[in-house]
């Protein structure tokens, strides 16, 4: 599979961390959720270093289809579902915030960004049930959505709402942009280090790497999709989700992004210097539980053509995304009454005004600032998850499900070992028995979405160790 399609020029690579260190804030992760709450703490004064296991944006930011929307999709009807309407004007509200915060910034540091109507749409009969029940819910939450279904789309749409004047960017280029603010302000990046456990030190933390090293810190983030330490539970409250992306030249992007809610979705958006280049996404699925993933690309390959003839694809890739159980993101303390450890995750596939948010919520709580009035929609214990008890119920039910399933894998390992009957690895989270993904040649975990390469290192977390290959 090709690499994702931002090809921003190269980032110069960080140096791993090479010995022992104290700073105030430790943020493990280096995607745009770490660079966000690093960014607005360094600001403020304190000691900021993020540690980034592999290079910084080379996770789901780098791997986004980078949509900077408050329009996201079937989410409010969602959340309206599981909630009070308080909640999902609080949703709307943060992600405004979010929203704001991160065109002021690109427009300051005049990183490439464009507007564009966000569109959430429906080809068939049972989406346009979605759109419908996301227009209400859009209303309810605040947002002066109009309706039509003349989009601009080359097939037929059955309904559609729309919300003018969101954003679309380059997620490299705002990664580059939030690192050259951080190290401005005396932040400092290492790459190639990964944040392995964390424990009490009087007032401090201890915070340890795979390299050996210890980092004594009085806040630590984690940033890293499903947090790497196993407190809280978090591993069971979350969902890892796979989806695919192409990028296809020699067609006309439609100009507007583009989100349906049919029961096979499909996204849309423009990209390249002059919109110039269509990404298309879909065919999502838990990670290490859909279909052959080869396959979902060729079907969305295979859309593609048939529905923007002439056009040549250059790029395929796929992401990961984390989704809870309330139909909230999260952004807080790890464990109840513990203000040392935060988390940020939840987003699922609207990470940038989300994360966004999330850093304004994190920030004001290190510093002891007043929280802003709609941070109860990001928090990390509130009587929501309490609402979301029959999902993570029926998820884990699916977990269990996989690790009585214990199932084999053959081919793969084949390749690695030479043999027709060894058994597939098995991750070193919690010994789930590992699938192999032939898309993207790395193993992946059917019980809490940690993802391995082919040669045992660690891709995703809950895991922070590698196979023994």
């Amino acid at each position: 599979m090709s690499h994702a399609f931002w090809s921003s020029p190269s980032l110069p690579d960080r140096p791993a961390l090479a010995a022992d260190a104290t700073y105030d804030v430790v943020v493990a992760g280096g995607g745009v959720s770490g660079l966000l709450v690093a960014v607005l703490l360094a600001r403020a004064g304190r000691r900021v270093a993020v540690l980034e296991a592999r290079r910084v944006g080379d996770g789901t930011t780098g791997h986004s289809t980078a949509k900077v929307s408050i329009l996201q999709g079937s989410r409010l009807a969602t959340i309206m579902e599981h909630h009070p309407s308080d909640l999902a004007r609080a949703y709307v509200d943060g992600n405004r915030e979010g929203q704001a915060w991160l065109r002021r910034h690109l427009e300051e540091n005049e990183v490439p960004h464009r507007a564009a109507t966000a569109w959430t749409y429906a080809t068939t009969d049972e989406g346009a049930v979605k759109v419908s029940a996301e227009a209400d819910a859009s209303r309810a939450a605040g947002l002066d959505v109009l309706r039509t279904a003349d989009i601009g789309l080359p097939f037929q749409v059955t309904d559609a709402i729309g919300l003018a004047d969101q954003v679309l960017i380059d997620p490299m280029d705002l990664v580059r942009s939030l690192l050259a603010e951080l190290e401005a302000h005396g932040g400092v990046v290492h790459e190639g280090t990964r944040v392995t456990g964390a424990d009490a030190d009087g007032d401090w933390l201890g915070v340890t790497t795979d390299g050996g090293h210890h980092v004594r810190a009085r806040h630590l983030v984690l940033a890293t999709g499903c947090p790497v330490l196993d407190r809280g539970g978090w591993f069971g409250r979350l969902t890892a989700h796979r989806s695919y992306a192409l990028a296809v030249e020699g067609v006309s992007p439609p100009v507007g992004m583009y989100l349906s809610v049919d029961p096979t979705t499909r996204s849309l958006r423009p990209a390249g210097a002059d919109g110039e280049v269509l990404l298309v996404g879909g065919n999502n699925h838990v990670t290490g539980r859909g279909p052959d993933e080869a396959e979902q690309l060729e079907k969305l390959a295979s859309w593609t053509r048939d529905t923007f003839p002439g056009g040549r694809i250059t790029h395929r890739w796929s992401a990961q995304d984390w989704h809870g159980p309330s139909g909230l993101p999260y952004a807080g303390p790890l464990v109840p009454r513990d203000d040392r450890v935060h988390v940020m995750t939840g987003y699922a596939k609207w990470g940038f005004t989300n994360a966004a948010a999330g850093a304004l919520v994190l920030s004001k709580r290190i510093l002891g600032g007043e929280l802003p009035p709609w941070e109860h929609a990001w928090a990390t214990w509130s009587g929501a998850d309490l609402r979301g008890i029959p999902d993570v119920l029926k998820a884990n039910a699916m977990v269990a499900a996989e690790m009585v399933a214990g199932h084999v894998t053959r081919g793969p390992l084949q390749r690695l070992t030479g043999s027709h009957d060894d058994p597939a690895p098995v991750c070193t989270h919690l010994g789930g028995r590992l699938r192999w993904n032939d898309a993207e040649q790395s193993w992946d975990c059917p019980l809490h979405g940690s993802r391995f390469a082919a040669d045992g290192s660690v891709l995703d977390a809950p895991a922070c160790r590698a196979l023994d290959l």
